[in-house]
């Protein structure tokens, strides 16, 4: 069994960063032409809580929220190192955005996601987010899937 830790830190943490640069070449592969518009929401300068996964004290995956509205909060880069995948790992990260979200008083969690991502949407559909019309920047956006989960109070 792995021995998996979720830590809770910011968008300073060295290991966050490491990992959203694997991300982002990732996410530049899969929406080819459309990465730089993605791109321009995906800035994590000021994001304040960050979860960093670690299996076996190596940094294995990453996810942070942000606030969307005054109930709602972003879930925002999501990332498991494709050595980690197929664990569980996303997952427990979703449910640990989830917590600290439901902690800060947030009753609702949104994302957006890919259709060249396949398997965001199986995750976030097994943590039981519910595929909702497109918000805010990704309205119109023919490649993005939202969703929405309430928290449970």
């Amino acid at each position: 069994m792995t021995d998996l830790k979720l830590i809770r830190t910011d968008s300073d943490d060295v290991d966050f960063k490491q990992l959203i640069i694997l991300l982002d070449q990732d996410l530049a592969i899969r929406d080819g032409d459309e990465h730089a518009f993605y791109s321009q929401f995906n800035k994590v300068d000021a994001i304040k809580e960050v979860i960093v996964a670690y299996i076996n004290e190596t940094p294995a995956g990453c996810g942070a929220i942000k606030k969307f509205s005054d109930d709602t909060v972003e879930v925002k880069r999501m990332f498991v190192h494709s050595d980690y995948r197929k664990k569980g790992t996303a997952a427990r990260i979703v449910g640990e955005l989830e917590n600290w979200a439901a902690e800060l008083g947030f009753s609702q969690c949104v994302l957006e996601t890919g259709k060249k991502q396949p398997e965001a949407i199986a995750l976030y559909q097994k943590c039981g987010y519910q595929i909702t019309p497109n918000y805010g920047q990704y309205i119109g956006v023919e490649n993005s899937i939202c969703m929405a989960k309430a928290l449970n109070a």
